[in-house]
């Protein structure tokens, strides 16, 4: 039996991806998808979010965004949802606008970046950038658009989960892991719970994220993400919207249903998740910079989460040095991006995963 230690989006989708094979698993998490799943924004969008030393992170994000359409539909299909509209995925793309001319400026050569790896992106003027969106500022300077990034909502997504593995019997054990079973040879035999009692294990997944470092020698620590969630009768934007402001980042996230996702902040805090006046006053000055009618918007929701970070931003996925020991953890802002091909790995396939990853780590393809 497999025992997953986790139960973010990252750990359900593990979970799921195992019993649909009809392995037998067992769930543990003391309060299932309330973590950083449950404050993440939901963007699946390795083009727009790429950055001059993430190359190998870029080619694992677009391996796992080809994977979202397929998983998506048999999710919602094992959920007894009525399509993937339920888990308000969508593909409208990003749109990466500059506010100053500082800003402009390093996104003209993040263009020229993206042009040398043959990604798909078209820049655009200030004009062009509100004819797309017309809530836009007119001191939006300029952008560049990435039509194939996605969104979804991982709230919706970790409910399906939840609902899919219940269908298929899958126990979910409400309790947290305290430690690490061992054999005397050093094989990990499975999880001690800290209220008492034990599950055996022929394999344990550890995926449990910003906490992961506590029941294995992982390179994993918290960063904090402060996010706010607006509401509005009307949808404001049409696709996700990142910007630079004075070089400071935000992103506004749209859903269907009005919601309005502003985020998020980046925070070196331990495990600090308190949300702060001095973090959402910075994610809204922002968002105003850019669209100046998120201020006339009802609060809906604020929250802090916990990213699993890693030195090099890159996720620790697959067999550890450990026998009996799994590892799907340290996807840092992309864990929701990253749930699918973290499940495929786990699950054993090969072929072009093989060239995506070495034991323990992701490498850059050759």
């Amino acid at each position: 039996m497999d025992v997953i230690v986790g139960a973010g989006v990252v750990g359900l989708s593990v979970a799921w991806r195992l019993a649909r094979d009809g392995r037998p698993v067992t769930l543990v998490d003391p309060a299932p998808a309330s973590g950083a799943s449950h404050a993440a924004a939901g963007m699946l969008a390795p083009v727009s979010e790429v950055s001059y030393t993430e190359a190998p992170l870029l080619r694992l994000g677009a391996a796992s965004l080809r994977r979202w359409p397929g998983f998506a539909a048999e999710l919602a299909a094992d959920a007894g949802l009525a399509g993937v509209e339920a888990l308000d995925l969508r593909s409208d793309g990003t749109l990466d606008v500059a506010f100053g001319a500082d800003d402009l400026a390093a996104l003209d050569e993040l263009a020229a970046y993206m042009e040398k790896l043959e990604l798909p992106v078209e820049r655009l003027s200030g004009r062009e950038c509100r004819r797309l969106e017309p809530m836009l500022a007119p001191s939006v300077r300029g952008g560049l658009l990435a039509p194939g990034d996605a969104w979804v909502d991982p709230r919706r997504v970790t409910a399906a989960l939840l609902a899919a593995l219940d269908r298929l019997g899958v126990p979910l054990v409400r309790a947290r892991a305290g430690e690490l079973l061992r054999d005397g040879g050093g094989r990990v035999t499975g999880v001690r719970l800290d209220q008492g009692g034990e599950i055996p294990a022929e394999r344990v997944v550890l995926a449990a994220g910003a906490w992961s470092a506590g029941l294995a020698e992982v390179p994993v620590r918290p960063v904090k993400g402060q996010i706010m969630r607006l509401r509005s009768p009307q949808p404001l934007l049409t696709r996700c919207v990142r910007g630079t402001v004075h070089g400071t980042p935000v992103y506004l996230v749209p859903r269907g249903d009005g919601e309005l996702v502003v985020g998020a902040t980046q925070e070196e805090m331990g495990f600090d998740t308190r949300v702060t006046a001095g973090g959402l006053y910075e994610l809204l000055r922002d968002a105003r910079e850019l669209v100046p009618g998120v201020t006339e918007l009802e609060v809906a929701d604020v929250v802090a989460g916990l990213r699993p970070g890693t030195p090099d931003n890159l996720p620790v996925i697959g067999p550890s040095g450990t026998p009996g020991l799994a590892l799907a953890t340290g996807h840092h802002r992309g864990g929701v991006l990253l749930a699918p091909l973290t499940a495929d790995i786990l699950r054993g396939e090969e072929g072009e995963l093989a060239a995506l990853c070495a034991p323990g780590r992701f490498r850059e393809i050759s």
